[in-house]
């Protein structure tokens, strides 16, 4: 059995890059999946590195039955070949993770980098997953129903791909 390595990325990894992480985990613990996967977030900044998901994001996730227990961490170069798929929230991260992949070199050797909105399959129409951060309430759920939507059609796309040996 491959086990396929996901990458949730964005700007500070406080709010939506852990609860992507978070979502999935629970999305694979509910199929029995998550002895296939690994999973982890990081930020393409490094301002919040130790600290645990914004408390804001954490309440409306445990709502939901989501526990976020990650810590951030920035984006790093090894990223890009320790993992399989790095998944972007927004226009800035995804151009952030393609600058570090052209700085890494060997794009053979490297992640597949993609939007995490390219998996939506209910709001197929949103182009990005707006930053919370200093917004209300209804910001934190607005980003946990895009990061459900999201997350499941991710899991689906993984589970169709046939699993390339990495170099």
């Amino acid at each position: 059995m491959t086990t396929t390595r996901v990458l949730f990325v964005c700007l500070g990894n406080i709010c939506r890059s852990p609860a992507a992480e978070g979502v999935f985990v629970h999305l694979l613990e509910q199929q029995g999946l998550s002895d296939r996967f690994v999973v982890d977030s990081a930020g393409t900044g490094g301002w919040h590195v130790g600290r645990r998901a914004d408390e804001r994001m954490c309440a409306a996730a445990a709502r939901r039955g989501i526990a976020l227990t990650s810590r951030a961490r920035q984006l790093e170069l090894g990223d890009l070949h320790s993992f399989d798929h790095i998944v972007t929230m927004d226009g800035d991260n995804l151009a952030a993770v393609r600058a570090l992949a052209l700085e890494a070199g060997n794009p053979s050797a490297q992640a597949q980098i993609s939007p995490m909105t390219s998996y939506c399959r209910i709001h197929s129409s949103t182009h990005e997953v707006p930053d919370p951060y200093y917004g209300g309430p209804q910001g934190f759920e607005h980003v946990l129903d895009l990061l459900e939507d999201a997350c499941g059609g991710l899991l689906e796309a993984l589970q169709t791909l046939k699993p390339e040996p990495r170099m």
